[in-house]
């Protein structure tokens, strides 16, 4: 009997989440632009980005402010810099774009949220997370 394999959900989940949500936005760009139009897809692709590198540097914020030893005062400034003003100011131009519609814009922002809940999901329902009990053991033995 063959033990499952037990992964945590840390930054290398995260970073997957994001690949995967790439290759969704872009195929995204490619299938809604001939149907809803151009714009549309656009809006759903540089909200879905935005999205990204938020997680992106919210990850990064949080390692950086969360770890053992000696923190890196200047690291988490430039980090929390860059995430709070800079990329929330972004985000503002992006909503404030005449050509973007609202809908659009929330689905690309909330579409890597999607992609990470369906993940967890899959691995639940899939079972991937689990670890025998001492029973299972003692009998595969």
């Amino acid at each position: 009997m063959t033990q499952p394999t037990k992964t945590t959900l840390g930054f290398d989940f995260i970073l997957r989440s994001l690949k995967t949500t790439g290759i969704l936005l872009l195929l995204c760009l490619v299938f809604v632009s001939p149907y809803a139009g151009f714009y549309t897809a656009l809006a759903i692709m540089s909200a879905g980005i935005w999205s990204m590198i938020n997680l992106y540097f919210l990850v990064a914020l949080v390692r950086a402010a969360i770890r053992p030893g000696q923190l890196d005062k200047i690291q988490v400034a430039v980090l929390a810099f860059v995430k709070f003003p800079l990329l929330y100011l972004a985000g503002y131009f992006l909503l404030k774009i005449e050509v973007f519609g609202l809908l659009p814009l929330l689905i690309g922002f909330s579409l890597p949220l999607a992609v990470v809940v369906l993940k967890v999901v899959s691995r639940v329902l899939l079972g991937m997370d689990n670890t025998p009990t001492n029973n299972q053991l003692n009998e595969a033995l």
